[in-house]
């Protein structure tokens, strides 16, 4: 029953976010319930057990629909391709008893408050659903549910200084607690009983607990018994790394649940303080914040004051941050959107915690609640690791159908069975037993307790090589990865920047540079200031903290900060400023000290910091730096020298950073705090280029080159300068000094909804890649033309254009794709939907990265690997103790083993199966079975065991050019199943019937072969009598001897020894996994069970054989099975040597059927190796039509709370 979106019926919840979802409106019917619940005790429970796995049948059947403002039961269904439904009941909140006194409180509040929009009336009662932790209640006007525990946007800068500046008064801040709920990002201990319960019903287990059932019915308690020692083992240890994952996050929440806070309460017009517990906030309290180390309990707007924030839990990274506060802007803008991209630099995020405060004139540090609970950056985090997004993996959904093929398969014999014992007169019930019992031989239970061992001994393999996992089912997917993105600074670079040199400028000319370190310190001057004033660098336990590239710059003119309280600075009345002072070492300066009075932080948008600062007795000065070509832009053209770009190409293409610093006096009696960073960003003098060296890690070419001869792209996607990352990408090897790089520039066309886009070849810059003067243009236009002809070019572009040519030349951003190798300015959210836009193209795609700029990259990536043990990455499946990227390699090496190994887990566990399935209808044939013990030997001594050692086997040390394959059902795959069934199927049919029509053969008398026996007569009777209580007696008449057969002997040797055959064969090595003979653990079972196997092919022992209920053969008829085992191995072991496992046959049948890869990528690359218009140098393109608004795809998936910015300096 599907979903007909009617109106009022249907909505979307948080459209165009992440978490996007569709919602349906039910009511209950009391008779459709009163029939469930009949339904339920008349099926025994199968019913709701149903219901409990398909949540929206349970809807269907029970509720009829109807609007959304009606329904008291509502189904979700996600948005992605997996449509995932879930069933939540509707809650009533009542707020009568907080305002009966005051019926006028929705008109009294805020009028467009979500608060005052959802309280119905006359009731005074509050519609909501939680949904994934969050809540939402019902706006009244708008007609739809909206999330609660969250500030509302719309509110402008001055509006939120007006509206709770003040605080909320007792009586709003009842009404919203009640309504938001408790502050607390509550992550409770699950009860073991209630992980239990959940595992149990996993359709899997009820599978297994439906086979345990029918094999105690027919007296099978061996097997039955050790079936279930083995699931309860495997759930008892579920349970345990759930239980532990469940305390571990509990730990990682619990600190900041309950602190201590002091608020602001409005009571009738006067401000007093407050001291409550955290969980009390709610949005829209005015939180003071006092001086000393603060843990927030909550997002906040600071809207007075300055405050420094330690965000490692967030960014990963230990650099305090500076937060200044809201500007009290008078326009009708939201506050958000007057901030730009800028707003994080006013807000404090749940879970850091305040190093120091610095209060303004009002003496007081405020800060209003932006968001409480699971809606804050700490919440989102929390719930991306409790909610993760599922994944599509080819492997997973051929299981699936690998498994309904089995059952159809299981179903053809069940009508079998009942076809021969029905005709042969057999009872009702035994006819039911055995017939079910086929579906237990042909459906292997356990098979996913086999598959999971595999991925179980991978995550172990790779935890002693220092790669944590906490998503194992991705292990499998890392095999199949072929493109990685790799950030830079910290990944593939060193994290420490080294001082190189600075390039001074004077009167608009570049002067000699000053290397570092040098013998003689700079001189004092305008660059001197600069360098030891424009950073935001604090004093905290006793050590200078902050931006690497800051430390370093401040180091290097051996002053100091002095950052005792309080400072009297002529002209500013008393304000907490930094003042830095001339060190010990220090070369003599003509001041006592320079105070930093106001900071404007850095922002990756604007992608420069400022400061205003003052000479202790002097004039106030605006110091600038940032990226080059933004500092040149905010400067008095006369001040730039004219050299400036091929001076910053020429540093940049070596590899350096580079930062532009830049000045300009204030005029005086201006108070620093009433400026706006426009006007002190603006008609500035140029003062030069500070030199910044980044150097490649030592493993990082060796890595990057490894890859590449195994064809996995790597891709960098940094927020350094594009020049930097195309040389550190060509130094690290991911470009070849072969290879042409071309820039891409997109650019939006001024006073127009257009854009254009340019392609440029990047100069070489380097002396060496000049050829001298007779190479003349047209040879370089031929060398390129040959570069791009044979596809060796690579595309570079900014974030800029990345998100122009996304939102304007959208045909466009699968082909730059297909070459783009660099990335470079990329924001958080842009490196989201860059990994997206791979994904599109049908890559698997890995990041590496080491920070939370990373978080959301390294989520939506098949295979997100981060560097960083900090709790940031914790949202990251994988994640390295080495910060290196040596890891990468090694992950793929093992997901390769892994995914080679659960395809020949599966390909044994479908023939083992299929092979008992086989003899056990052949042996139905004549009424016949095997017997108890049999079935045990081949269950438990062969498969179990096989099915445990098989996954020992390691990865191989060397990545080979291809990959394995990602699909259950590929020819090669179906080929060999297939082959060796009927390999199979001849050699047990084979031995059935012949071993009929041999000379001794008799029906009646199983012992007709060895009369040669001397104590046949003595041991017939007891044989017999041991065959009657056999499991599953279903022989008849006079020679009742219950499974003893010749047949029964044939066909079990057979299939036993053949289970065998097809673990050795199945069991591959090299290419993605070591040679089988350094599974010594496996090797030795096989060579165990093969001796054991023989010596009951060969042993005369009577009790032996009656335990076994096998009968006594000739030894020539011994010898023959050996014979017919024999060429079953070797016609199995050629077909999966010279034909299945033949990569250049396979790739001559695809060339000869002109096969060709149905990846979006593949045909791509056909079609523009076609193209010979393609790339486009030096041409511009214009886009005709309306951009697409991609404002949601930008973000990807990233935190929406908090996207930390990478330094793009």
């Amino acid at each position: 029953m599907g979903e007909n979106p009617a109106k009022n019926h249907y909505a979307q919840l948080n459209q165009g976010e992440e978490n996007e979802m569709e919602i349906f409106g039910y009511k209950t019917q009391g008779c459709r319930k009163a029939l469930c619940i009949a339904g339920y005790f008349l099926s025994c429970g199968a019913l709701l057990l149903l219901f409990y796995w398909k949540p929206e049948w349970d809807v269907w059947a029970n509720c009829i629909r109807c609007s959304l403002e009606e329904a008291d039961v509502v189904l979700l269904r996600t948005t992605d391709e997996f449509r995932i439904y879930s069933r939540k009941t509707v809650t009533w909140i009542s707020v009568s008893a907080l305002i009966q006194s005051r019926l006028n409180y929705p008109a009294t509040a805020v009028e467009d408050s979500i608060f005052s929009k959802a309280i119905m009336k006359p009731s005074l009662q509050v519609k909501s659903i939680q949904v994934q932790r969050i809540r939402y209640v019902w706006n009244i006007y708008a007609k739809q549910f909206q999330k609660v525990g969250a500030l509302e946007d719309h509110h402008t800068c001055s509006a939120i200084h007006a509206k709770f500046g003040s605080g909320l008064t007792c009586n709003e801040w009842n009404v919203r607690k009640v309504i938001c709920g408790p502050n607390t990002i509550d992550v409770p201990v699950i009860p073991i009983w209630k992980l239990l319960i959940k595992e149990v019903l996993n359709p899997f287990y009820v599978f297994q607990l439906f086979s345990v059932c029918l094999w105690f019915a027919e007296d099978y308690m061996e097997y039955a018994t050790a079936i279930i020692i083995m699931s309860l083992l495997s759930i008892f240890l579920t349970v345990y790394d759930l239980r532990q994952q469940s305390v571990k996050l509990h730990r990682l929440v619990e600190s900041h649940n309950n602190i201590m806070v002091t608020v602001c309460r409005n009571k009738e017009g006067d401000s007093c303080f407050q001291e409550l517990e955290s969980h009390h906030l709610v949005p829209g309290d005015m939180l003071v914040l006092k001086e000393g180390k603060t843990l927030l309990p909550c997002d906040a707007i600071l809207i007075s004051g300055q405050c420094i924030v330690n965000e490692s839990m967030l960014t990963g990274e230990s650099i305090p941050v500076t937060k200044t506060h809201l500007p009290q802007a008078d326009n009708f803008k939201p506050w958000r959107m007057h901030c730009a991209e800028d707003y994080k630099k006013h807000v404090l995020f749940c879970g850091t915690e305040v190093i120091q405060t610095k209060a303004d004139d009002t003496g007081v540090v405020k800060a209003v609640v932006l968001r409480t609970g699971f809606n804050t950056a700490k919440g989102d985090l929390m719930r991306s690791i409790l909610y993760p997004k599922p994944m599509n993996f080819k492997l997973y959904r051929d299981a699936l159908r690998f498994l309904m093929c089995l059952i159809a398969f299981a179903a053809i014999g069940m009508i079998y069975t009942v076809c021969v014992f029905a005709l042969n007169g057999e009872e009702a019930g035994e006819v039911v037993k055995k017939s079910l019992d086929v579906i237990t031989i042909a459906v292997p239970p356990a098979l996913p307790a086999a598959l999971t061992t595999g991925i179980i001994y991978t995550q172990r393999r790779l935890k002693k090589k220092g790669i944590f996992c906490i998503s194992p089912q991705r292990i499998n997917m890392c095999g199949q990865l072929n493109l990685i993105c790799f950030d830079k600074t910290g990944t593939l670079t060193e994290d420490g920047l080294d001082l190189w040199g600075l390039l001074p400028c004077e009167r608009n000319c570049f002067q000699d540079i000053h290397s570092f370190p040098a013998d003689h310190s700079l001189p004092w001057g305008p660059v001197f200031r600069a360098m030891a004033v424009c950073h935001s660098l604090i004093v905290w336990e006793g050590k200078i903290q902050g931006d690497p590239l800051d430390v370093k710059m401040f180091e290097a003119t051996n002053w100091v900060i002095d950052d005792s309280s309080g400072h009297q600075i002529e002209g500013q009345g008393s304000t907490h400023a930094t003042v830095v002072r001339p060190g010990p070492k220090a070369s003599s300066a003509p001041v006592e000290g320079v105070a930093i009075l106001h900071q404007f932080p850095f922002s990756s948008a604007l992608q420069r910091m400022s400061v205003i600062a003052q000479e202790i007795g002097g004039e106030q000065q605006v110091f600038t730096k940032g990226a080059p070509e933004m500092v040149a832009m905010l400067c008095r053209a006369e001040t730039v020298p004219l050299n400036f770009e091929s001076k910053l190409l020429l540093y940049t293409a070596q590899g350096f950073r580079v930062i532009g610093l830049a000045c300009k006096s204030l005029q005086a009696g201006k108070q620093s705090t009433d400026l706006t960073r426009e006007e002190v960003e603006s008609d500035l003098t140029f003062l030069g280029l500070l030199i910044m060296e980044n150097r490649l890690k030592r493993e990082t070419k060796p890595v990057l080159e490894e890859l590449s001869a195994a064809r996995i792209r790597s891709v960098m996607v940094t927020g350094d300068n594009i020049q930097t990352a195309v040389t550190v990408a060509k130094n690290a090897g991911m470009i070849s000094p072969t290879n042409r790089v071309i820039l891409v520039e997109a650019n939006k066309i001024p006073g127009s909804f257009s854009a254009s886009i340019t392609w440029k070849p990047l100069e070489k810059n380097k002396p060496e890649d000049y050829r001298g003067l007779d190479d003349s243009p047209p040879t370089t236009e031929r060398r390129i033309g040959l570069a791009l002809a044979s596809g060796q070019y690579h595309f570079a572009m900014s974030g800029k254009s990345y998100q122009i040519v996304a939102q304007h030349f959208r045909h466009l951003l699968p082909k730059l794709l297909l070459n783009g190798t660099v990335f470079a300015r990329m924001s958080p959210g842009q490196k989201s939907s860059l990994v997206e836009e791979f994904q599109k193209l049908d890559y698997f795609v890995g990041m590496c990265g080491d920070g939370a700029n990373d978080c959301g990259a390294l989520k939506v990536a098949h295979a997100g690997i981060s560097l960083s043990e900090q709790e940031a990455s914790v949202a990251s499946p994988f994640t390295s103790r080495t910060p290196s990227i040596a890891c990468v390699p090694e992950l793929i090496r093992e997901g390769r083993a892994a995914l080679v190994t659960s395809f020949c887990m599966f390909k044994y566990m479908a023939l083992y199966s299929t092979i008992q399935y086989l003899g056990v209808l052949l042996l139905y044939w004549q009424l016949n079975a095997f017997g108890n013990y049999q079935f045990l030997f081949q269950d438990l001594a062969i498969t179990t065991v096989i099915g445990v050692t098989m996954s020992f086997t390691g990865a191989y040390p060397k990545l080979v050019p291809y990959r394995p394959p990602s699909q259950l059902i590929s020819p090669p795959l179906l080929l060999s199943v297939v082959l060796n069934i009927l390999f199979s199927l001849s050699m047990q049919v084979f031995g059935f019937v012949v071993v009929q029509e041999q000379p001794w053969y008799s029906k009646t008398d199983i012992h007709s072969a060895c009369l040669s026996v001397n104590n046949h007569v003595e041991n017939s009777s007891s044989i017999s009598s041991l065959g009657l209580r056999g499991m599953r007696d279903g022989a008849h008449g006079q020679t009742d001897n219950g499974y003893k057969s010749y047949e029964n002997t044939t066909v079990w040797l057979l299939s036993t020894i053949n289970c065998l055959i097809v673990a050795l064969v199945f069991s591959k090595g090299r290419p993605f996994r070591q040679p089988i003979y350094t599974n010594y653990v496996f090797i030795l079972v096989l060579i165990g069970q093969l001796g054991v196997c023989l010596f009951l092919v060969f042993a005369d022992i009577d009790d032996l054989y009656s335990k076994m209920d096998l009968v006594c053969t000739p030894t020539t008829w011994r010898i023959s099975m050996v014979i017919m085992l024999a060429v079953t191995l070797a016609a199995s072991f050629l077909v999966e040597e010279a034909v299945i496992e033949n990569r250049p046959l396979w790739l001559l049948l695809k060339k000869t059927f002109r096969y060709h890869s149905k990846s979006h990528y593949k045909r791509l690359q056909r079609v523009l190796e076609q193209d010979s218009a393609w790339p486009p140098l030096n041409e511009t393109f214009f886009s005709d039509s309306v951009a697409i608004s991609v404002e949601g795809s930008m973000g990807g998936h990233s935190n929406p709370t908090f996207d930390s910015n990478e330094d793009t300096l």
